[in-house]
């Protein structure tokens, strides 16, 4: 699953795991018909890595009317959704936490799915968010009411109303499937790999996995371990390199342990050492040779059949898409275990499998590790501004935002891992951090200023926009590959952040120090590093 701005969402499997401890749940507390609306200073929408870090800072600022609105009945996001064999993180670990919270305990150099989300309730138990959450909640619509300044929520529980809105629904939440012709021909199991059925035997079934992506890349091996006959539908291959995880001995976990100043200096090595990747995705020099030449060594180790090393070679440049990490992927595929179709699943027939390229394949389940609604996020058709605008609406040409968390029109909203927020090369913990060291800056000041109502200007927004924009021009995303990246109807870069970690937090940084209510856009300077 990739991490450094992730991959997987909220399904079935994810409401399997225990619930945080005296974490009010919506299953245990049903609301009373017509209550009134429960009235909060600050909204949280999401208890995921964004919606966690959101609470923590608002609560170390002194923010405590603060309620975490979670649809699941656990908090976690990501990690709590995806429970699919092989599930793990592909930044360190070390780097892949919040700053605030470090963990000398992480077990390997790449933690476990399983593990991260324990460390997520962990944070959530130490920072004494639990009283804060609402579990179990849906939030059908997300109003601004113009006279009372204030946002008007509806939620499967009943109304809510707050001065402050932020949205930390993720950008991984919603699980993208093809709507394939004969599907209803089809009478086998059919999951998502964000909606991983725990219990699942596929010993000596035939397994269809659609994509190859990075959850298909840490699924597939294991699959093949336990037994199943695997297909994999491959649109597009993937560039891979070289994994290298491993356990961390015991005895550097005490050292972690006893020493934080130690643990923070790996951590700022492992942050500089990612850093150092952004250059490979901004101009086509040595670095991006290095990285593309790391990656074609790594398949010639790994598969040895010329005709079949031919079909898992990229047809785009490195970096366009995501780049994976993985020691086991080429391996199974050249083991024979596993069969690659090296086009796209078209169709059902029955209990066959129709490829782009005609051919066609018995199998007895599928599995879509197809992605997710990233650039065109569901959650834009429940919320209105100004107007009763639809924020679907205002991001029609593509996702936009002042400072990634503000538009123009939806007073007192801000979203988080929302527009221009992602990295393609580093940990997405530090873009989410800043992200919530800013919505925690203005809603403090919004309570020292005495100030009402915070907005972006349209041109804020605008020239932001258009800064990035000029920013991305010539980097490897938009180099003509077709990826979660890219919004598919404008042709922009709206998912990522063109440049590196050190300037989005400067940028933002520099965005709490305007005046309020945030007129001034912020110069191109702000977005080089």
């Amino acid at each position: 699953m990739t991490a450094a701005s992730p991959a997987p969402s909220p399904a079935p499997s994810g409401r399997q795991h225990a619930p945080v401890a005296d974490a009010p749940s919506g299953r245990q507390h049903a609301p009373v018909a017509d209550a009134p609306p429960r009235e909060v200073d600050t909204i949280v929408v999401g208890a995921g890595i964004a919606g966690i870090a959101a609470a923590a800072r608002l609560r170390r600022s002194g923010v405590t009317d603060v309620l975490v609105v979670e649809r699941a009945d656990d908090v976690g996001g990501t990690w709590r959704d995806n429970v699919y064999p092989g599930v793990a993180c592909d930044i360190p670990a070390h780097l892949y936490s919040y700053s605030f919270r470090p963990n000398p305990g992480w077990s390997r150099r790449f933690a476990p799915g399983s593990e991260i989300q324990e460390y997520l309730r962990s944070v959530v138990r130490d920072e004494g968010l639990t009283p804060q959450l609402l579990l179990g909640t849906d939030v059908i619509d997300m109003a601004w009411d113009d006279d009372a300044e204030r946002w008007r929520l509806s939620t499967s529980r009943g109304g809510l109303v707050c001065r402050v809105l932020i949205l930390a629904a993720g950008r991984l939440s919603e699980p993208v499937i093809p709507q394939l012709p004969g599907r209803e021909s089809f009478v086998g199991p059919v999951m998502h790999s964000s909606a991983w059925m725990p219990g699942s035997d596929f010993a000596g079934a035939r397994v269809g996995v659609v994509g190859t992506g990075a959850s298909a890349v840490q699924l597939v091996p294991r699959l093949a371990e336990q037994g199943a006959e695997v297909t994999v539908f491959q649109r597009s291959a993937p560039w891979v390199v070289p994994r290298a995880d491993a356990p961390i001995p015991s005895s550097a976990r005490a050292a972690f342990a006893s020493d934080p100043a130690a643990m923070q200096a790996h951590r700022e090595s492992l942050f500089r050492e990612f850093e150092a990747g952004h250059a490979a995705r901004v101009a086509d020099g040595p670095e991006r040779e290095s990285l593309r030449q790391l990656a074609l060594s790594h398949l010639a180790a790994q598969v040895s059949d010329e005709a079949l090393r031919a079909r898992l070679t990229p047809d785009y440049e490195i970096g366009c898409k995501r780049v994976l990490l993985s020691d086991d992927w080429y391996p199974a595929i050249a083991s024979g275990a596993v069969a690659l179709e090296p086009s796209a699943i078209v169709a059902l027939e029955g209990g066959r499998a129709v490829a782009a390229s005609g051919a066609r394949h018995e199998v007895d389940a599928l599995v879509f590790a197809t992605g997710f609604a990233a650039t065109r996020p569901p959650f834009a058709d429940r919320v209105r501004g100004r107007g009763g605008r639809l924020l679907a609406d205002h991001w029609a040409e593509g996702m936009t935002a002042y400072a990634s968390i503000l538009m123009a029109g939806f007073p007192n909203l801000m979203v988080l891992d929302g527009p221009n927020a992602a990295l393609g090369h580093n940990s997405a913990f530090a873009m989410i951090e800043a992200q919530a060291e800013l919505a925690a800056t203005l809603v403090t000041r919004m309570r020292a200023e005495g100030a009402d109502v915070i907005e972006a200007s349209p041109l804020a927004e605008q020239t932001w926009t258009a800064e990035l924009d000029a920013a991305s021009r010539g980097t490897v995303w938009l180099s003509g590959c077709r990826s979660w990246y890219v919004d598919d109807r404008s042709n922009r870069l709206t998912l990522l952040w063109p440049g590196n970690a050190t300037a989005f937090r400067a940028a933002l940084g520099a965005v709490g120090e305007q005046p309020l209510p945030l007129p001034s856009p912020v110069p191109a300077s702000a977005l080089q590093s």
